[in-house]
């Protein structure tokens, strides 16, 4: 085997070489798989995988290096030259990447004969026409890989060789376009200045038109004038780029740059030059105005305007701060933020992330400027769409702002909030708005409000921005702000509150106000996001929130100079001083309750905040939320959960249920989290009256009737008017005329479909009068109307149509309207859910949370019902998470019912009682979980009353058979629950129980399913649909393997329980016939699994069962499996029917090939029948036909045949074995007939191999001693005669047929060639497999 793999690598080394003959070198095998290894790396680098291709790299640099000297040298640079030029394009910078390593490790090699070697190789005078292409990249990689290695630039020779040969290669632009330029501008960008000027007259014509010809020529030529000026300017005089002649050809060349980077999306570097030198000569605004706004930007093309963009941001690092107004303030900012406005829609390309990582770089790079910092922000901000700021209120790069930057910034956009400059904005209007907008709408005041509106919410995203970083700062004085010019305004300025000498330019309406009061509690949201864990603190210590209680207190005190938008009254001034009192008081507490204060802290600045906003409400709860505070700190912490149910429970915490389900009613989500850590703090003293206040919001019925929780929306209260909804694209305002044809549409349908027979009378009336006015004259009907009968009659029915259209808007008003509030009530609900998440996580073992069940059921079957819209979705998610989750998977639980075990017992029977006549599975499964949870509890309450009440007895008694908490429930309530539940699983047609429901009840209580298995082994057979009867089988089959549930039953019960079953099974496979449907098959299958599950048991526990009836089935069965065809899925049924078989002895036959169906026709041609072959064969050339031997083991064959026995014994053997095939191929076990000299073996006599010995398997009786094996003929009955099976004993032989003693022999089986095959899966593949083995 070396000796050919040596000599195939042999032939790889050295191809079309001479085979030499004569002794081998000793070591040359050893030198040949090291060449196969060093060939292998020759493969790997083309391979498209970087990582393989860079290891094979590597090693085949470490291979070169370990042989510096050798012939692998030599071998490696002609064959990757040889790769440079190969079809695959993908392969080609493999090999030049690989190459400039191999030169770059090793400098000995010469560049110039390398280079010689390329051009020799792949010689463009010589190569046909067909491989030009591969032959100008060869050279073109050839030369970037000289470039990559770092040596060319040290070698003049070869760098000038290089130079031509990539001068050449320029010429043919059809197939490298303006690589070859490119790859010399990058090589000459790194060669010294001298060898540059030596250079750069063979490179650089000196002529303007070819500089200006194409990007990369200019790029050459400013290379050049950046380098080396001197010698540009000898060789082409001095030359002006930005010329009025010139800048039209820089224009064109920086659009051809513009398109061939479209793909990369990069800024062109010859554009970036250009920048560089127009600042170098001092001519930036001519180059910014003329050939950037004026030149690219005209040109109506997007890479052009890209590329505008790309040179803004990277002008930014190179400008100074009286250059940045320039490009700032121009026709490209305007474009810019018009791309930003239209560059909507998923597939459209933006530039905005591209620009914040520009404006990000530079802010990270001037940390130290902070002048120029904050120009460029305030510069971007002033990018407006009609006053509002293009940019988003959440911007990233204010993070990189120095903190002087950031000061500058805030006050900056206070002062644009108060005093708007209109003119100091870069703004705007697109061409949609242009056409679609009245200008008379768009004024300055709707400017100022969309200016201010962004302001704010800017301010408040900077403050969430620098949460992390503790700017306190910055943090306290845009609170102040927010909370000021939202409840406040100033009478006369003073000096001890800044906010007061703020003036305003515009007059601040009542709606911005507004967007400022929601921006101030999203501020709080903000600072007190984490008060649960680490409350958010200043640098003195105090919270955030006291500091602002403070701020609003001093506000109050200085009534002469500030005054609130709505005043307050004496009552409403007594509950913000009690509530400032109960603050101190909460803050004095004692360190074991400092986390339920901080939280009823922040719920009382909460409310007193709102009394600010709506005093007469918030009033009102300040008192009782201070009532409750007291009586909650008030009472002893070692008070225990089940005190909660007495009924002489203090009211506090109702009320103070009912203030947090008022403050859930409003759309805030601080409210929310407020609310959610409150009840966190108060569900251990939950009452069940406060509890039902909760689930009566769930409760649809009950939370219509009453009013005393009012949902409330801000979404009416955000005034963003039609003139502020301002069509910014042409999608925008194609959707919203799309939503008005729809509304005009069903406006129509609900005008046609609600015309009443009232209105019909009305009308008809109004047109009888009419024409009665129309006949006073007496003139006939048949005549026209008058002029004034005809207005009277126009004004009548104007009129009752009018009439008619109140009508119906009034009907569509409040179908509107109670859409709506169904809309509030749902989020009402979705947000009253976290209550009960809280109660269920933290309060798990209350004996309240028993009562959640049919509320939270209740909920999820009325979502199921009607979840079409996504907030039902929401709803029954959350409420189904909360059920599964939280509640029945939770691994604690009420461990105290107390004297509520009987109605835990009916809720029981209830749930599952509503399980059974649910019209949906699913729905029925979250019932049926429901009550296995209660039967958790009943059990785990159960256990706990038998532990303490008979702890002596229990030790001093023997061990319980079954589990020892099962066995205390009630089983006599239980069990005729699910007995029924179980009677109509299996007798109902359409029943929404399912197996895995009652599995999962077995296996968590055994006990219970001990009671309910003669429930399900009466409905195996009898009278039972086949759908059913497969039901209880599977129910069995799946139950009897439980460990659990053997442990409660005796060994005697046990075998009664088997012996049963398997009596049904018997009974049912007897009834059997042909499968039909498919209820029917599955009956089959799952008769037949349940007979294998027995026997597996039967032979595991060694149980004493009569077979012998199983047995005589099985084989009737049989005859029923070979007639016919089988449907679809039969395999599997006869899988399990020789499974079974198997259990009872008798093996499977092997199945035939097809061809033994078609007659007596045995003898066929040993030819192929697949495909004739032309020609034929002499007879002297065919091969004989030779009976192919069975695949014996050897062992196994010599213990047959004794070892000694000549070729013609075991030749009859093989006949004896092949007449025998027919009888097991009716499924009966083969019986082993004596040669014709012996004479037949006693009953006695052991057998004379004791392979066969082995593997007689005899079940033994509770383990008695092995029965003798039984002889499988009478010894009065003849030896050839087979013996019936009536005369087989009945009874004496445990867990097996009498037959089983019989020899399980594994020989091959042929059939008569008339009798049918049982199975014939497979018998083309067992065919082609038998003529192989014929073959020689």
């Amino acid at each position: 085997m070396a000796e050919m793999e040596s000599r195939g690598l042999a032939e790889s080394v050295s191809p079309g070489g001479p085979a030499k003959s004569g002794p081998r070198p000793a070591d040359r095998e050893g030198l040949l798989k090291q060449s196969r290894e060093f060939l292998d790396f020759f493969w790997d680098i083309a391979k498209p995988e970087q990582e393989t291709r860079l290891e094979a790299t590597e090693k085949l640099l470490d291979y070169l290096r370990a042989r510096p000297q050798g012939s692998e040298m030599k071998y490696a640079l002609k064959r990757l030259i040889t790769g440079l030029g190969v079809g695959r394009e993908t392969a080609r910078p493999c090999y030049s990447l690989a190459l400039a390593q191999l030169l770059q490790s090793f400098e000995d090699i010469p560049l110039c004969s390398v280079l010689q070697q390329i051009r020799e190789k792949h010689n463009l005078q010589k190569v046909k026409k067909a491989m030009m292409r591969p032959a100008l990249f060869a050279n073109l990689f050839g030369v970037l890989a000289l470039f990559q290695s770092g040596r060319l630039v040290k070698d003049s020779e070869a760098l000038m060789e290089s130079v031509k040969l990539l001068q050449t290669l320029a010429q043919h632009y059809n197939h490298l376009q303006e690589q070859p330029q490119k790859a010399l501008v990058d090589i000459l960008s790194e060669v010294p200045e001298a060898t540059l000027q030596a250079i750069l007259p063979k490179v650089l014509k000196a002529d303007l038109n070819s500089v200006l010809g194409s990007p990369e020529h200019l790029e050459l030529f400013l290379l050049a004038q950046q380098k080396v000026p001197e010698q540009l300017k000898e060789l082409m005089g001095p030359v002006n780029l930005f010329s009025d002649e010139n800048i039209p050809r820089l224009v064109s060349v920086l659009k051809v740059a513009a398109a061939s980077v479209k793909k990369e999306r990069k800024l062109p570097a010859v554009a970036l030059d250009l920048l560089r030198l127009s600042l170098r000569e001092g001519k930036f605004s001519r180059f910014w105005k003329e050939v950037v706004e004026q030149g690219l930007l005209k040109k109506q093309f997007w890479p052009a305007s890209y590329l505008c963009f790309r040179l803004l941001g990277a002008a930014l690092p190179l400008l100074s701060k009286e250059q940045l107004p320039l490009v700032m303030r121009g026709d490209l900012v305007r474009h810019f933020g018009e791309h930003m406005v239209t560059a909507k829609l998923p597939n459209q390309f933006k530039f905005a992330p591209e620009m914040n990582e520009y404006v990000g770089a530079f802010l990270e790079g001037c940390r130290d400027d902070a002048e120029r910092q904050l120009a460029v922000v305030v510069a971007f901000t002033c990018i407006t769409n009609q006053g509002l700021p293009v940019l988003p209120t959440f911007w990233r790069v204010v993070r990189s702002l120095s903190p002087q930057a950031l000061k500058g910034y805030v006050a900056w956009l206070q002062n644009m909030f108060l005093r708007p400059d209109l003119d100091s904005l870069v703004d705007f209007s697109t061409s949609n708005q242009k056409k679609g907008q009245d200008a008379s709408l768009h004024g300055p005041e709707r400017a100022a409000f969309r200016l201010r509106k962004w302001v704010i919410l800017r301010l408040v995203s900077i403050v969430d921005t620098l949460h992390a970083e503790k700017e306190d700062d910055v943090i306290e004085e845009v609170a102040r702000f927010c909370f000021f010019h939202s409840f406040f305004e100033t009478k006369k300025p003073t000096s001890q509150i800044p906010e007061t000498e703020q003036q305003f330019s515009f007059p601040l309406e009542s709606r911005t106000r507004e967007v400022v009061s929601g921006a101030f509690f999203s501020l709080l949201q903000t600072i007190s996001a984490q008060f649960r864990q680490a409350p958010e603190q200043t640098q003195d210590g105090q919270p955030w929130t006291f500091r602002l209680v403070q701020f609003a207190d001093s506000l109050l005190n200085h009534g002469r100079n500030v005054t609130p938008l709505t005043p307050f009254s004496a009552q409403q001034r007594q509950a913000w001083d009690r509530m400032l009192q109960t603050l101190k008081e909460l803050e004095a507490c004692s360190p074991e309750a400092k986390a339920k204060a901080k939280a009823f802290q922040l719920l009382l600045f909460l409310v007193g905040t709102h009394l600010f906003k709506s005093p007469a409400e918030s009033c009102d709860l300040l008192g009782d939320i201070q009532t409750c505070v007291k009586k909650c700190l008030g009472e002893k912490t070692r008070r225990t959960r089940s005190k909660a149910t007495i009924p002489q429970e203090p009211p506090w915490v109702e009320v103070l249920v009912e203030i947090l389900l008022a403050l859930l009613a409003q759309p805030s989500h601080l409210m929310r989290q407020v609310a959610r850590t409150v009840f966190g703090h108060i569900c251990a003293h939950l009452t069940p009256r406060a509890l039902q206040l909760i689930l009566d919001v769930l409760n649809p019925e009950k939370s219509q009737e009453e009013d005393s929780v009012v949902v409330t929306d801000d979404s009416e209260k955000q005034l963003e008017s039609g003139e502020d909804k301002s069509s910014d694209s042409e999608d925008d305002r194609h959707s919203a005329s799309e939503e008005d044809s729809d509304e005009e549409d069903s406006a129509e349908e609900d005008r046609d479909g609600d015309v009443d027979q009232g209105f019909r009378e009305q009308l008809m009336a109004v047109l009888q009068a009419g024409k009665a006015l129309g006949a006073v004259d007496g003139e006939d009907d048949d005549e026209e109307l008058g002029d004034e009968a005809m207005m009277a009659l126009d004004q009548n029915l104007a009129s009752l149509f009018a009439e008619q259209k109140l009508r119906i808007q009034a009907r569509k008003d409040e179908k509107k309207q109670l859409q709506k509030e169904k809309v509030l009530r749902r989020d009402f609900q979705i947000r009253v859910l976290d209550l009960i998440e809280v109660l269920v996580t933290k309060q798990p073992e209350n004996p309240l949370v028993l009562e959640l069940l049919e509320p939270l059921l209740d909920v999820i079957r009325r979502s199921m019902r009607t979840s079409s819209s996504k907030q039902e979705q929401d709803l029954l998610h959350k409420t189904a998470r909360i059920f599964t989750h939280h509640l029945c998977r939770s691994r604690h639980y009420c461990h105290d019912v107390g004297r509520g075990v009987g109605s835990l017992y009916a809720q029981v029977e209830r749930l599952v009682q509503q399980a059974g006549r649910q019209a949906d599975a699913s729905v029925s499964l979250y019932y049926f979980n429901a009550a296995l949870y209660l039967l958790r509890v009943l059990k785990g309450n159960a256990a706990d009353a038998c532990v303490s009440k008979t702890p002596k007895k229990r030790k001093a008694g023997p061990k319980p058979k079954g589990p020892e908490a099962a066995g205390c429930l009630d089983l006599s309530l239980v069990t005729p629950i699910y007995s029924s539940a179980l009677t109509s699983f299996l007798t109902r047609r359409n029943s929404p129980l399912t197996v895995p429901m009652f599995l999962s009840l077995f296996s968590r209580h055994p006990v219970l399913c001990k009671g309910l298995l003669p429930v399900v082994i009466q409905h195996v057979t009898g009278q039972a649909r086949p759908r059913h009867q497969a039901q209880a089988c599977m129910l069995l089959q799946k139950s009897l393997p439980v460990r659990e549930l053997r442990l409660c039953f005796e060994d005697p019960e046990w075998e009664q329980l088997v012996g049963q079953i398997l009596e049904k099974v018997t009974e049912n496979l007897r009834t059997l016939g042909e499968a039909q449907t498919k209820s029917e098959q599955q009956r089959e299958l799952s008769s037949l699994g349940l007979l294998n599950t027995l026997f597996r048991n039967v032979h595991q526990e060694k149980l004493t069962v009569d077979l012998s009836a199983v047995l005589g089935v099985l084989q009737n069965r049989q005859e029923s499996l070979q007639q016919g065809e089988r449907p679809a899925g039969s395999s599997r049924l006869c899988d399990l029917y020789w499974q079974a078989m198997k259990a009872l002895g008798v093996q499977r036959p092997k199945s035939e090939k097809k061809g033994a169906k078609e007659g007596p026709s045995v003898t066929q041609s040993p030819v192929s029948t697949k495909r004739k072959k032309k020609g034929f064969l002499p007879e002297s050339k065919k091969r004989r036909k030779h009976q192919p031997e069975p695949a014996v083991p050897e062992e196994g064959a010599k213990a047959a045949s004794g070892g000694d026995q000549p070729p013609s014994a075991r030749k009859k053997r093989r006949n004896r074995r092949k007449a025998r095939g027919p009888a097991q191929a009716n499924g009966t076990p083969a019986t082993k007939s004596p040669p014709p000299d012996a004479t037949s073996p006693s009953p006695s006599a052991p057998a004379k191999t004791p392979k066969l010995e082995k593997k007689r398997s005899l079940s033994q009786v509770n383990g008695a001693t092995p029965v003798p094996p039984v002889p499988p003929v009478s010894p009065e009955a003849p030896a050839g005669r087979k013996q019936p099976l009536k005369d087989l004993p009945e009874k004496g032989v445990s867990g097996k047929s009498p037959q089983s003693a019989l020899p399980r022999k594994k020989a091959r089986l042929s059939l008569v060639s008339k009798s049918p095959s049982l199975l014939q899966r497979g018998a083309k593949r067992k065919k082609a497999s038998l003529k192989k083995a014929r073959k020689p």
